[in-house]
């Protein structure tokens, strides 16, 4: 989160910063070792990021009041989803997909290692991540279903499933993107209420929570890609246009995406009010990225 964000006050800074500051943490402690897999995969890993996903699993562990247990036990899950996203951004850069030679203002990893080895480093980060999970000090019924909740993100209909769509030129936005973008932050959530033993309704709240928030984070990534900066965003802008690729905001221009973006945050804000006891931090998340500038 950018330091002079104009949505998250000072407390809720404070506790977003303490969750990313562990996550980081966690995350170093991973892939350690003079194998030039692990030096691939670390490559990424530690490239940066806002840690948003990783975050909102231990946000909606807090937001379980009743929960019997703590953000430390939902800790490698947290990272799990992390390293899953990773393996999705080292693999959509490559040249058979978006072609993308920076990622988080480095290179990326297919040219920093590669094409084949970026391919393998992926490729291990996806079965590490089911890995985290599954080495989780939690009852074996709740790992179960966060890794069910994780699978259902990373194939055919969730973050593979949209990517083909996109590569495909699907002109169905809220389908791509909803799967694309949108899966992996409900597994996020998900992940995180199964961790604390959350109810049915927690659960079913977190996942429109996700559905809002994720579709409202693409809309913004694809006005900052028409109108922002490389600089800022640490990738290339205007590919989508370069591509041809029908976005939200070549279909709608500026004036309907800023409402669409509020439209949705709105949406997510009120699911999570309706069930949780304190959803505050949840909301001054959804806030911060509803603004943000990369």
């Amino acid at each position: 989160m950018r330091a002079h964000s104009t949505a998250m006050n000072k407390e809720f800074q404070l506790r977003f910063d303490a969750l990313r500051e562990r996550i980081e943490a966690r995350l170093e402690s991973y892939f350690a070792g003079d194998l030039s897999l692990l030096e691939a995969m670390r490559y990424s890993v530690a490239a940066g990021g806002k840690r948003i996903r990783p975050v909102f699993t231990l946000a909606f562990v807090e937001a379980c009041r009743d929960h019997v247990c703590g953000t430390e036990e939902a800790m490698d899950a947290a990272c799990a989803v992390e390293l899953l996203h990773t393996y999705s951004l080292i693999h959509d850069d490559l040249p058979a997909m978006d072609d993308d030679d920076m990622r988080r203002g480095k290179p990326s990893n297919h040219v920093a290692f590669g094409e084949a080895l970026a391919i393998l480093a992926g490729d291990a980060l996806q079965a590490e991540a089911f890995a985290k999970i599954a080495g989780c000090d939690l009852p074996a019924e709740r790992v179960v279903k966060m890794i069910a909740a994780l699978a259902e993100a990373a194939g055919a209909d969730g973050i593979c499933g949209g990517q083909t769509f996109d590569m495909q030129g699907s002109d169905d936005l809220y389908r791509v993107h909803s799967m694309k973008t949108a899966s992996l932050i409900a597994a996020a959530v998900k992940i995180g209420v199964i961790a604390a033993g959350g109810s049915a309704e927690q659960l079913s709240a977190a996942e429109e929570f996700a559905n809002g928030v994720g579709l409202a984070f693409q809309i913004r990534d694809d006005v900052l890609d028409a109108t922002g900066s490389a600089e800022a965003l640490g990738k290339p802008v205007g590919s989508d246009a370069e591509q041809g690729k029908q976005t939200f905001y070549t279909r709608y221009g500026a004036a309907e995406c800023e409402r669409l973006i509020a439209e949705h945050t709105k949406a997510a804000k009120d699911a999570v009010r309706a069930a949780f006891v304190d959803a505050e931090l949840l909301c001054a998340i959804a806030d911060e990225l509803a603004m943000r500038e990369n």
